[in-house]
């Protein structure tokens, strides 16, 4: 057992290459083998982190699962899965992101497979709940890889071109499953995404790399002259945190990571209400078909795409790095969307496209841009338990989005529904807006940022 957790271990630190020219021609190789690895392995975790949605009907059909039976195993997975990207982000910011990342792949994968094999609804909850564990082990490495390789005036485009990654994988996974449903069954649906994320473990472990140093590079604030929020002398001095100064002294104490998690809950919470209840309310309020309620809201992740990509690029090159003014203003951008898509009258189709289009555009900008934030408000060694520590606080969110959100439109109505959505909206802007100047040359240590003369190398 020793042995095999070896592999979890960071790589060490070669001597760092002297050759400029050569340091310039690796990072310009890695930094893009990293990033299209990163994408291609999210967006795989999503081929098992969707697959039960879209193969529902068939448990349904089959083997008589009700709704409420359907809703436990949601419940399940999203408590699962927050509580395990909390902990997996301690674990991650102390082990190797290419072995850590690969590993949950893989076993999601085989807990896909698992699910495929079994009929019985105990069995379901636990391979389901694990499946949530081992999801858990997808984003925290990611957030280690982006503050490793992508440095705070470059991050926020390079972390959105990343983040369109899961929707991506969560447009491709209904065609996969549906094909497999059709001809199938609801097994196969479990069995083919499962073996496509095995493959892809593997995929990862041969792409993937840990830090820079580990490659004898210099670190990516010398390669660029990008020492914002740190010292020259802290970067050239770098050594892993203990689990406790990572956990204590910049989670736990850093009062900005209560204020992102807090703005991450109400996001999430959006994000997953309209997910997940906007096509019945398009049947039982606009008199919407099946096919034209989904196809509306299948827009809701082209908008997403498009605002994740449009929220990174604008924080880095039109607010100078800084995420607080984009986070206030998509957050502020949520609650009109919300409005629009409430008060649109019946009848009015194209409104209630563009109204999804824009909650997807929206919720997707700060979905994506708080999590930068609490990577860069914290310690770069701390990035993964930072996110994780705010993602654990999102999918708490995401339940509260599923049984009490139901009971709200049950007893109050949509007018109920939208009144919990858009006050959820407002009070995460509310946490957002006093963040507006805030970057990671203010954090909550407030060090000073010595000067730092200008370097030829500035290149991507």
């Amino acid at each position: 057992m020793k042995s095999l957790l070896q592999i979890f271990k960071p790589d060490p630190y070669l001597p760092e290459i002297e050759d400029k020219t050569e340091v310039n021609r690796m990072y310009h190789y890695w930094r893009i083998r990293i990033l299209y690895s990163m994408f291609v392995g999210y967006a795989l975790y999503y081929f098992t982190r969707k697959s039960f949605t879209f193969a529902a009907p068939g448990l349904i059909d089959e083997l008589g699962l009700t709704k409420q039976q359907m809703g436990l195993l949601g419940s399940v997975f999203s408590l699962s899965y927050g509580l395990s990207k909390f902990l997996s982000g301690i674990l991650s910011d102390r082990s190797n992101p290419r072995y850590f990342m690969a590993v949950g792949l893989f076993v999601t994968g085989i807990l896909n497979i698992l699910f495929g094999y079994n009929s019985s609804l105990i069995m379901f909850v636990i391979f389901w709940g694990l499946n949530g564990w081992f999801q858990g082990f997808g984003w925290p490495p990611c957030a280690r890889f982006l503050t490793h390789w992508y440095s705070h005036s470059e991050r926020g485009s390079w972390w959105s071109t990343w983040n369109i990654s899961h929707n991506l994988g969560a447009f491709l996974i209904p065609w996969i499953v549906g094909f497999a449903l059709e001809y199938y069954g609801w097994r196969f649906a479990m069995y083919i995404p499962g073996l496509i994320c095995i493959a892809g473990s593997f995929f990862l472990i041969n792409r993937l790399r840990d830090t820079p140093q580990s490659l004898g590079l210099p670190p990516i604030e010398t390669f660029r002259n990008d020492y914002s929020g740190t010292t020259k002398e802290e970067v050239e001095n770098e050594h892993e945190l203990s689990t406790k100064e990572i956990l204590f002294e910049h989670i736990l104490k850093n009062p900005y990571m209560w204020v992102l998690a807090a703005s991450y809950f109400f996001v999430y919470l959006v994000r997953t209400g309209v997910n997940d209840w906007s096509t019945l309310f398009l049947i039982e309020e606009k008199d919407y078909s099946l096919m034209g309620a989904t196809g509306s809201v299948s827009l809701f992740e082209i908008g997403g795409l498009l605002g994740s990509l449009a929220a990174g690029w604008s924080s880095d090159y039109l607010f100078g790095a800084r995420r607080g003014p984009v986070n206030a203003i998509f957050a502020i951008g949520i609650a009109l969307s919300i409005f629009l898509f409430w008060f649109t009258p019946v009848n009015y189709p194209i409104l209630d496209s563009l109204a999804i289009f824009l909650l997807g555009f929206t919720i997707f900008g700060p979905q994506m841009l708080i999590g930068v934030a609490a990577a860069e408000l914290s310690h770069k060694k701390a990035a993964a338990t930072a996110t994780g520590f705010i993602g654990w606080l999102a999918y708490i969110g995401a339940a509260v989005a599923g049984y009490p959100l139901g009971s709200i439109t049950q007893n109050y109505g949509w007018s109920g529904f939208f009144i919990a959505l858009s006050t959820c909206a407002l009070l995460s802007a509310a946490l957002l807006i006093p963040l507006w100047w805030i970057d990671d040359k203010k954090s909550y240590k407030f060090r000073p940022k010595k000067a730092e003369p200008a370097m030829q190398n500035k290149q991507a």
